[in-house]
């Protein structure tokens, strides 16, 4: 269900949801690159004749690609790449990023871990810079550790930043909500204490040493890891939100199993002015969950994305 839409008019939007679709199908991409810190930025450019907004679409943590696909981690959604092409169906154009030190940004940076949120946020607003030649108004869209970037972003905006679209983003330090995540997976309930231990190590400024974390933890943990944890663990997304008063919708998903409502509610008080668009069975990936397949949102990009989607953010930019 949509905050502040009336059901005739959500209806109406979700019944164009399925021309919106038939329209992408035509839309193409073209690779355009800006100017990174070592080398170039790279990004999928969808462009639209004749449109009034354009999306930059900022990617969630760790090696995931402007497709929102990211190999090393078993993830292969194309949730990036559909949200490009059904936005392109509404006649929104679109630029989705690789971040600086991955796939076609990576030699952008020697070291893709050698990184700060606010490198990512300054890249962030460069995107925006060239998405003004799409559209006269430019939206960040932030997924996941993404929704973080956009927000820190925004508190510099560039000059045609119209708002941000928050998908399924922490409304909690991300520290905080690592460990409600390790938490909330039973086999976990032995190692809570070294992991909490680490994460307040990490809030705290200092590295911990991964050889005191059991085996299975240690790739979470590396010391090149932990130099950009320190610093993402060190921000608070609601307090970059109180900061933004321009134009915010946030989207969340109820079938979400890493970030939970109660991020969005967090967001939507520190943003009395944002539009609020709750996806019901909407997974983290932004599509429906199955049931009983739990993951299979993250690794089929046959599944289309939540038919709320789409239709949510049109109306909220045409509005």
């Amino acid at each position: 269900m949509f905050s502040g839409y009336s059901n005739l008019r959500m209806g109406y939007h979700v019944l164009l949801s399925a021309l919106f679709l038939m329209v992408a199908a035509t839309a193409s991409a073209e690779t355009v690159r800006i100017d990174g810190p070592a080398g170039p930025l790279a990004g999928e450019m969808i462009a639209v004749d004749g449109a009034r907004h354009a999306v930059v679409i900022v990617p969630g943590s760790g090696p995931t690609d402007s497709d929102g696909n990211g190999k090393q981690m078993g993830l292969h959604s194309d949730t990036y790449k559909l949200l490009a092409e059904g936005l392109a169906g509404a006649g929104i154009a679109s630029i989705r990023i690789d971040k600086r030190g991955f796939f076609g940004s990576r030699s952008a940076i020697a070291d893709p871990n050698d990184v700060t949120v606010a490198a990512y946020a300054q890249d962030t607003r460069d995107w925006v810079r060239r998405a003004a030649d799409l559209a006269p108004c430019v939206w960040i869209a932030g997924h996941s550790e993404g929704g973080l970037v956009a927000l820190l972003a925004a508190q510099e905006p560039p000059e045609n930043l119209c708002g941000l679209i928050l998908l399924a983003a922490a409304g909690r330090p991300i520290g905080r909500l690592l460990v409600d995540q390790m938490r909330a997976m039973p086999g976990n309930a032995p190692f809570m204490p070294q992991i909490e231990a680490a994460v307040s190590a990490l809030e705290a400024g200092h590295i911990h040493d991964p050889a005191a974390l059991p085996p299975f933890l240690r790739p979470m943990f590396t010391a090149g890891l932990q130099r950009y944890m320190i610093d993402l663990f060190s921000y608070d997304p609601t307090a970059l939100a109180r900061d933004w008063a321009g134009p915010a919708l946030i989207v969340q998903g109820d079938a979400d199993m890493q970030i939970k409502p109660k991020d969005a509610d967090l967001l939507a008080t520190a943003m009395p002015q944002a539009v609020r668009a709750d996806l019901t069975g909407a997974t983290h990936m932004l599509k429906d969950d199955v049931p009983g397949q739990p993951f299979v949102s993250y690794t089929d990009p046959s599944l289309p994305l939540h038919a709320g989607l789409i239709p949510a953010i049109t109306a909220f930019l045409n509005d």
